[in-house]
């Protein structure tokens, strides 16, 4: 009896479950474009530092501090960064996907169909 009352949900639990799930993609959603803009000022910067002499000095800002180093100090620490972003990117874009799924198919067990007002 237990296995069946866990399954019948309420409306309201419905609606509640459904709202949650779907603020969650936003949030990975906009997680995402965030992070998409970071990789793309690594990338700039890394395009930018890359053809100059690695004996040149440039700033870097770390934590509210700007550092002064050379250019070929802060090319591999900066690849570092982008490698580990675009990283981070993949794996939410991976559980986006999956939590999509989820949604998609709790959408369907519920029989949701979402109706847009033009």
């Amino acid at each position: 009896m237990s296995s069946s009352k866990t399954k019948k949900l309420t409306d309201q639990e419905i609606t509640a479950q459904f709202n949650t799930m779907k603020t969650e993609l936003q949030n990975i959603a906009q997680k995402i474009g965030e992070l998409e803009s970071e990789a793309d000022e690594h990338k700039a910067v890394i395009d930018t530092l890359s053809p100059l002499n690695g004996d040149r000095k440039c700033f870097r800002l770390v934590n509210g501090v700007l550092l002064e180093r050379t250019v070929k100090d802060v090319l591999p620490a900066l690849q570092t960064n982008h490698d580990g972003v675009k990283n981070i990117m993949n794996n939410l874009v991976h559980s986006y996907k999956t939590k999509e799924e989820e949604f998609a198919a709790f959408q369907k067990e519920h029989n949701i169909k979402i109706v847009s007002r033009s």
